[in-house]
């Protein structure tokens, strides 16, 4: 049986032990309704993206989007040069160990994979990749709403104790 007939059996076993009073059953609202899995909603949207310390002009578009019942935020990010980065994450909250999951991949071949929680109003992720260079390097960003915009500040270590700027972004509604 394959990875995705396995899951469906095993979704189909849970909603019927839910009915017959055997599990807990899906809170109001849906799976992913309660308030931990709302951190990241200030990040929904259609964005213009902006560099800090650059000019005028956007750097960039991101679409952030709820899907698969409103449990995993989805991020579209193209960069506004011609052939430039283009990448999508999908973060989640994950309940079972109460921290937050982000996958990113590129259409440069680059993953990703950051996770983390809130602090002081601020969704912080941190996880460790490979870099061009063939070394691991550590990654730490951090989200936070800001008025009616969004920053997204990152920073880069190879040793984990000192840390460099790496971006900081600002997301802007999109004027269409």
């Amino acid at each position: 049986m394959s990875w995705r007939a396995r899951c469906a059996a095993a979704a189909l076993m849970a909603g019927a032990a839910g009915a017959a009073g055997a599990g807990p059953a899906t809170p109001a609202g849906g799976a992913c309704a309660a308030a931990p899995y709302r951190q990241l909603d200030f990040w929904l949207g259609d964005w213009d993206v902006f560099d800090v310390a650059g000019g005028a002009a956007a750097v960039a578009r991101a679409h952030i989007t709820r899907l698969l019942d409103n449990c995993v935020l989805h991020e579209r990010y193209e960069s506004a040069a011609p052939g430039g980065l283009r990448g999508e994450s999908f973060s989640l909250f994950d309940h079972s160990r109460g921290v937050w999951h982000q996958t990113w991949v590129t259409n440069r071949g680059q993953l990703l994979q950051i996770e983390g929680g809130l602090k002081d109003g601020r969704v912080m992720l941190q996880g460790a990749y490979v870099a061009g260079d063939g070394r691991r390097t550590q990654l730490r960003g951090v989200w936070w709403p800001e008025g009616d915009t969004v920053r997204e500040r990152a920073e880069t270590s190879t040793d984990g104790r000192t840390w460099q700027p790496a971006f900081d972004l600002i997301f802007r509604a999109h004027r269409g």
